[in-house]
């Protein structure tokens, strides 16, 4: 296999799993509902520095440690699809959050690109993919293993941005419709946390089974 195809390769893998429903796109759909297009976009450059921050785990090979310490791997999970399931039940419980009335309570612009770093940092199939499918893709006679890394890491930011980037966009144009619906702006803000709840409930599942 050449270079060219090892690349386009991890390509499609990445976007298969970006494209997936989870708890990074539950999260900017929830932050591009309720804040915006900027709450949506800063969302999407959190997930994104997150995964930067993956990158340099499973390059540097930190992330062996999660595979010979199964309870930090555990504990990562829980506490990952707690803090999404609190965020859905958040919506649930406020079915007014996409009304215009809510707009004075909204996280600054900063504030979300955490939160967007945290949500990705606590998400258990980022580590899955970075134990599984990431060391696969480091090739020694690809050249320097830190290059190799920086070019695997540019395809994931790039794809996040797209796909991530477009679901912020669609919602930021499908809150205004909601402003002036507000029966069915409580309907969605319900079924947005209800899905984030969900999500929450599946990745720990999976990633349950995987250790």
């Amino acid at each position: 296999m050449t270079q060219t195809s090892h690349l386009w390769l991890f390509f499609v893998l990445v976007f298969g799993i970006v494209i997936l429903p989870g708890l990074d796109m539950a999260f900017v759909l929830a932050s591009s509902l309720v804040g915006g297009r900027r709450a949506g976009l800063s969302a999407v450059g959190g997930i994104i520095a997150g995964a930067a921050c993956h990158v340099l785990v499973g390059a540097t090979g930190v992330a062996v440690l999660l595979t010979v310490m199964p309870a930090a791997f555990n504990a990562l999970l829980w506490v990952g699809a707690l803090y999404v399931a609190w965020m859905g039940l958040s919506l649930v419980r406020s079915p007014a959050a996409f009304s215009a009335s809510s707009q004075s309570g909204q996280r600054s612009a900063a504030a979300t690109f955490r939160q967007g770093a945290l949500t990705n940092l606590l998400n258990p199939k980022a580590y899955v993919f970075m134990l599984a499918v990431f060391p696969q893709f480091l090739r020694p006679e690809y050249g320097p293993i830190w290059l190799q890394a920086l070019a695997l890491g540019a395809i994931i930011a790039l794809t996040q941005a797209a796909v991530y980037g477009a679901v912020a966009l669609a919602a930021d144009r499908a809150r205004g419709w909601l402003e002036s619906r507000p029966s069915a702006s409580a309907r969605v803000a319900q079924t947005v946390g209800g899905l984030m709840m969900l999500a929450a409930v599946v990745t720990a599942i999976e990633g349950w089974r995987s250790t």
